[in-house]
C-alpha cells in the first residue's frame, strides 16, 4: 500500500475518533444540563404550590390580628 493512503487512512480514524469522543462528550454536557434545569423546575414546582398555602396563613393570622385589635377597643 502506498504511504499516503495509509497517512491519509490514519487521519481519517483520528479524526473521526476525535469528532466521536466531541459528540459524546457534549451529549453529556447537555444531558448533564438538562438534569439540572429539571431539578430548578421541581423546586419552582414546590415553591408554587406552597405559596397559596402560606397566603392563607397569612390570611388567618391577619384575621387574629384584626380580631385581637377589636377586643382591645372595646375593653374599658
Amino acid at each position: 500500500m502506498n504511504e499516503q493512503i495509509i497517512v491519509a487512512l490514519i487521519a481519517f480514524l483520528g479524526t473521526a475518533i476525535g469528532t466521536l469522543g466531541g459528540i459524546l462528550a457534549s451529549s453529556k454536557l447537555t444531558n448533564f444540563r438538562i438534569e439540572q434545569l429539571e431539578m430548578k423546575v421541581d423546586k419552582h414546582n414546590n415553591f408554587a404550590t406552597k405559596i397559596p398555602l402560606i397566603q392563607g396563613e397569612i390570611d388567618d393570622v391577619k384575621q387574629r390580628v384584626a380580631l385581637l385589635e377589636a377586643y382591645h377597643r372595646e375593653k374599658p
